[in-house]
């Protein structure tokens, strides 16, 4: 079956309150049992430090009236578990990033949770729309991957994101979604578990795409994008646990979301027109998904249903996109690291602790 058929069903599962439609076979069990035991004698004998604290304003040197309002939502990757300092974690490069191309501030809240599931992106949206200021003016989710490890059934995790996207655009704010990263790059995970868990995470991915386009969202495939640079350069891209990524895997991961980021809010320097000649194109959201689930950093946002536009966006350096599109040079509109001299975002009054 292929995977766009298979996305479709998860999609329609999820949607109808089908049966558990599970990412991998039943007589596969026993061995991926088998190797998931080995690989966690492995993968975490680092101690990934705690995600430092990133809620705050952003990108002071375009003033501090009116800011843009960035949260994220998910699990550890949103979170930024594995790096020490706030301006590598993804919030504190979007935020810059998005302050340096749309040159103003941006107030960034970050709830994600570390090994949060889809099941807590309902608390996490409550968070969200509870603040004061009403809903953010855009959210970045990234989830998927403990839905994955945790054996949760692919329709009840996509239901799950479905639902917490359509809350909040039914509150007014832009929706990226970051889908399931592939797991098959962990190191020291091995055949047949390594195959397995491409595969299941492929599927959770294009099936996210299909709900999340639904629901009027953007999503940006992450796993074929770290796929081969993680895979290429383990020691680079992963942290000191060998399984959450490093400073250079997040700054990879935020350079492919921030065009998106950007384009969700009209502020993007290219068109949204499709360019054939890098291989955009129109399509069935389903086959849409599927493709982008394969491909390196492709952005998949809806059209006239049943049609969605899949897109190659130019990512560029975070630094260099700052002094492109700020003109101010990587010091006085930090976009790379996101930080004031204390070494983070400076928090702002009415933020709450994070969850």
């Amino acid at each position: 079956m292929s995977r766009a058929r298979v996305a479709r069903r998860i999609a329609a599962g999820a949607a109808y309150g089908g049966g558990s439609i599970g990412l991998i076979g039943v007589a596969a069990v026993g061995i991926v049992l088998a190797e998931a035991q080995l690989a966690k004698r492995t993968v975490g004998t680092g101690t990934a430090p705690l995600p430092p604290a990133t809620d705050g304003l952003y990108g002071r040197a375009f003033g501090t009236e009116d800011p843009l309002r960035l949260a994220l939502l998910g699990d550890s990757t949103a979170a930024g578990q594995g790096v020490r300092r706030a301006g590598q974690t993804p919030g504190a490069l979007l935020a810059s990033g998005l302050a340096a191309v749309a040159e103003r501030p941006v107030a960034l809240r970050n709830v994600a949770l570390s090994g949060a599931r889809s099941d807590d992106l309902e608390r996490q949206v409550s968070l969200l729309l509870a603040q004061p200021l009403g809903p953010p003016d855009v959210c970045v989710i990234m989830i998927g991957a403990n839905d994955v490890t945790h054996r949760m059934p692919a329709t009840e995790s996509v239901r799950l994101l479905s639902a917490a996207v359509r809350r909040l655009r039914t509150a007014g704010a832009e929706v990226v979604v970051g889908t399931c990263p592939d797991l098959g790059t962990i190191e020291p995970v091995y055949q047949p578990l390594r195959w397995l868990a491409r595969r299941a995470s492929r599927q959770l991915a294009a099936a996210q795409t299909i709900v999340v386009v639904e629901q009027g969202g953007r999503t940006v495939s992450l796993g074929d994008l770290l796929g081969p640079e993680f895979e290429a350069n383990p020691r680079e891209m992963f942290g000191v646990d060998l399984f959450h990524p490093s400073a250079e895997g997040y700054a990879t991961a935020a350079m492919a979301v921030l065009p998106t980021l950007c384009a969700s809010l009209g502020v993007w320097p290219e068109p949204d027109r499709l360019e054939p000649g890098r291989h955009e194109d129109m399509l069935p959201v389903a086959k849409a998904a599927a493709e982008a689930a394969k491909q390196a950093g492709t952005e998949v946002t809806g059209a006239r249903a049943p049609w969605a536009l899949l897109k190659h966006r130019r990512r560029r350096r975070l630094t260099e996109a700052a002094e492109a599109e700020a003109g101010t040079g990587a010091a006085q509109a930090p976009v790379a690291s996101g930080e004031t001299p204390e070494g983070r975002g400076e928090p702002l009054p009415q933020d709450s602790p994070r969850a």
